[in-house]
Formats: C-alpha cells, structure tokens, sequence
C-alpha cells in the first residue's frame, strides 16, 4: 500500500526557501547572510542550515552594527555565531561615521537605521559579495511587497523596483556583472505567523527579548519604548512598569515593544494570529518617517 505525504504550508515554504539557498549557492560567487539576531534572520539562518546539513554553511554572516542594538541580541548573535561555527563579518556604522563616510543625525544617540545603507554598501564591496540573503518579508512593508526573491541592484547598490526581473515558475535569475549585486530574501512569501509557527514547530532559540517580561518603559510618539543606555525618560515622560514583548528587533533608540503576555512559542503564535498591524507599523519610529520612507531607503541602497 502506498502512503502519501502530504505537504503543509510550512513544508512548502521551507521547500521553497531551502532551494533558493541552493540556487545561489550553486549559481553566485561569494554569498553572505545578513545576520542580526533577529526572528527572521534566526529562521533563515535555521533554514540555511538545513539546506546544506550535514555539511556547514558555505558562507559567512554579516552584521550591519549600527552601535545601537539591544545587549542581549548582541549576546545572542555571538553565541548563535559560535554555535553554528559561522565567520562573522561586522560592518560597523561607528567605523564609517569615525572616517566621515556617515553622518551622526541627531548626536551620539539619534537614529542610525538610515546610516546602515553605507556600512552594507561598504561590507559588500569591500568582500566583493555576489549576493547578500535578506531575511525582509513582504507582509512587513509595501516597498518590500514590490520586492522579488532574486532583487538585482546595480553597480552603486541601488534598487528600481521598475526593472526587476520576472520570476515566473519560481525561476531566478542570478546574472549580473562585477560590482553589481543581488539582495536574495528567502522569506519572501512567509508572514509573521508563518514565522513563529515555524519557530515552535522547530523549536528555535530567540532572544529573550521576543517573550514577554515586565520592563520599565515610557510612552513617547505612540509607542512603548523599553529604559535603557539609549533610552531615557524625557521632559515630563513617566516611566511605568508593564509586562511587554518586542514584535521586531531594531536599534534600541528607535524599536518599540508591545504590551503582552506571551512568555512561550505558542503564546505569540496565538497573539500574532489575532494582531492587525504589522510588526514594523506597530513598533518602528524609523518606518513612520514618511509613507514612502523605506521605498526611499532601498532605492539608495537599504535592506
């Protein structure tokens, strides 16, 4: 008797992002992971993994330090790095702002998300990286709904989301010439409950930071925003206590957090299937710029 397998959603995309590492692997000289310690680049990591295992990961990760991150993610990265056995490549934004290729906005502790576009322009170059694999979703972000699996950007890491290149039967197009580059997303078609089904499906290790806990936080421009070295109340700002959770990870100035419960997997599973607002609408000063912001940003050279 024959016994059929049937596929889920999950296997299907796990599938999916399982070729693409392959594909590049196989087609594109010196890829690079972009690594954070993230949810979604945790998962991609996860999946890179797999599509190579029992043998390492071909490739090495790079992180965009902006000097401005969360201590534990930090932590976490490092020790994620070394449990993997990966090589580390860190493009630091404090390197480039200290030789005059960035410019502070705000003093020491403004934003620097918008200052990354220079240090992974720089990283890419300077290793002379064929493709670098993004962990951007398009559920997050309407720039990033425009994007393909294999985004192309020319010699000066620009994006134009009118001269993309067609993808029909899941087929990528790799091809590019010396100093250009392709930006790979592997999660293209996952959303944000994809993910953390999949991460208690897989039993992956996050940063605490994912999970609920009681923090001291103020309230400031619509958002939570978590006390810490780079975060300080203000003016008349009250700082209060709140079980809360981060729903995306970012530079700490700019990064909200939510009010939540959810201390496991399976919790956040539950909270995010009820949830109507993107991760980064709800919890990200950066993307409130302007409505345009991020489409902006990747045209100049962004994630």
């Amino acid at each position: 008797m024959t016994q059929t397998y049937v596929l889920t959603d999950l296997d299907k995309l796990e599938a999916e992002a399982v070729h693409i590492f392959r594909e590049v692997a196989a087609t594109i000289e010196r890829p690079a992971l972009l690594f954070s310690g993230g949810k979604d680049s945790v998962v991609m990591l996860h999946l890179a993994a797999k599509a190579f295992w029992p043998a390492p990961v071909p490739f090495p990760v790079m992180h965009i330090d902006t000097g401005q991150n969360f201590d534990e993610v930090i932590e976490f990265r490092d020790r994620t790095v070394e449990r993997f056995g990966l090589r580390l490549i860190i493009a630091s934004v404090q390197d480039d702002i200290d030789a005059g290729r960035a410019k502070e906005i705000g003093g020491p502790l403004g934003p620097r998300n918008k200052l990354q576009t220079v240090s992974l322009l720089r990283g890419i170059k300077e290793n002379q990286f064929g493709a670098v694999f993004g962990g951007a979703r398009r559920d997050e972000e309407k720039a990033r709904a425009k994007e393909r699996v294999f985004s192309f950007r020319d010699e000066f890491g620009q994006w134009d989301p009118k001269n993309q290149r067609p993808e029909l039967w899941s087929l990528y197009n790799g091809r590019h010439h010396k100093g250009e580059n392709m930006r790979v997303f592997p999660l293209s078609n996952w959303t944000e409950l994809d993910i953390w089904n999949y991460i208690l499906r897989e039993e992956i290790e996050l940063p605490e930071l994912y999970y609920a806990h009681e923090r001291t936080v103020v309230a400031r421009d619509g958002m939570l925003l978590a006390v810490n070295r780079f975060i300080q109340p203000q003016g008349d700002e009250e700082p209060f206590d709140v079980m809360v959770r981060f729903r995306t990870i970012g530079d700490a100035t700019c990064t909200g957090c939510v009010e939540s419960h959810a201390t496991t997997p399976a919790d956040v599973v539950t909270e995010v299937a009820a949830a109507r607002i993107t991760e980064r609408g709800a919890t990200r000063a950066d993307d409130a710029i302007s409505e345009a912001g991020m489409e902006d940003r990747k045209k100049e050279g962004y994630f």
